[in-house]
């Protein structure tokens, strides 16, 4: 391996999980690694260890020109900035595109969603279908990590369902793999550490898709708490999510992503994790057992 490879939100969870698996996995040389972040002094350890820690701010172009500088493999994770009304992500997502450009990166890395299109209930996804417009508009060859929910997301939900012994929905009969973060980190860096100069798709998923009663019936199992699975219309959910002491804005994404699992956008299950990372992904069971104590409070 002789290119550099840089990751963008390297002090989030995920950009630190690729960053290890580039030293860890792929003996990625530390010096040929460079890990940008808004608080660089968040990141001491892996400058310990030989890795370059670099500032960038998305909203501010230059430093992402600065941060970009002498990188061939650029992974920009998306960044948590949602702003619905002012497009801000999208807007930041399209300054890191074209600072890459402008620093001449050779390959471009995106953490995506699945099915991001227009018709997608999600109501951010448009953050994501824009930036992976930005990209293709960029003519930099590409790879594009169409993330699937983390298991770890069910942790917004459970604990309260399981103390309460109900779990208010909307998602219907719809299915999700959910995938463990751990796992995504491994296969993305498995696509960053490849060379590949190929432009590709992926959809990260996990090793099968459950509907919410499914997903009650295993955490009821692994608990041994009853979980009653209660659906309800979205206008319904979005006001009992608001009356839990969550602002409007936020209760009706948390519900865009029950009525995106209800029209079967997220139910796909694909082999990719293993393709690129050549290990078996976590089961939803194996989550939930390691996990049992925290879910269950």
């Amino acid at each position: 391996m002789t290119e550099t490879l840089l990751v963008t939100g390297a002090s989030g969870q995920l950009g630190r999980g690729v960053i290890h698996y580039l030293l860890d996995a792929h003996k990625v040389a530390p010096a040929q690694i460079i890990a940008a972040t808004r608080n660089p002094e968040s990141l001491a350890d892996l400058a310990a260890r030989g890795v370059v820690v670099r500032a960038a701010d998305f909203s501010d172009a230059a430093s992402l020109e600065n941060a970009f500088k002498g990188a061939d493999r650029v992974l920009i994770i998306s960044t948590g900035d949602l702003d619905l009304k002012g497009g801000r992500r999208l807007k930041q997502h399209e300054t890191a595109v074209a600072a890459a450009k402008q620093a001449g990166v050779s390959h471009l890395l995106y953490t995506s969603m699945p099915n991001p299109e227009p018709v997608s209930p999600v109501l951010f996804a448009g953050d994501h279908y824009g930036t992976e417009q930005a990209i293709k508009a960029s003519g930099i060859p590409y790879t594009i990590f169409r993330n699937g929910w983390y298991q770890e997301n069910l942790f917004m939900a459970l604990p309260h369902a399981i103390a309460s012994g109900q779990w208010y929905t909307s998602a219907g009969d719809g299915r999700i793999a959910h995938a463990a973060r751990d796992d995504m980190a491994a296969a993305i860096a498995a696509g960053l550490a490849s060379g590949s100069s190929e432009s590709k798709i992926y959809t990260l998923t996990g090793p099968q898709a459950h509907t919410t009663a499914e997903i009650a019936a295993l955490v009821s199992e692994v608990t041994g708490k009853p979980l009653d699975v209660i659906q309800l219309p979205d206008e319904a959910l979005t006001e009992g999510v608001k009356a839990a002491g969550v602002p409007e804005e936020f209760a009706r994404v948390i519900v865009s992503f029950d009525a995106n699992t209800r029209s079967g956008r997220i139910a796909m299950v694909t082999d990719a994790i293993e393709t690129l990372s050549g290990r078996k992904p976590q089961t939803l069971r194996e989550f939930l057992e390691a996990n049992k104590t925290a879910l269950a409070g």
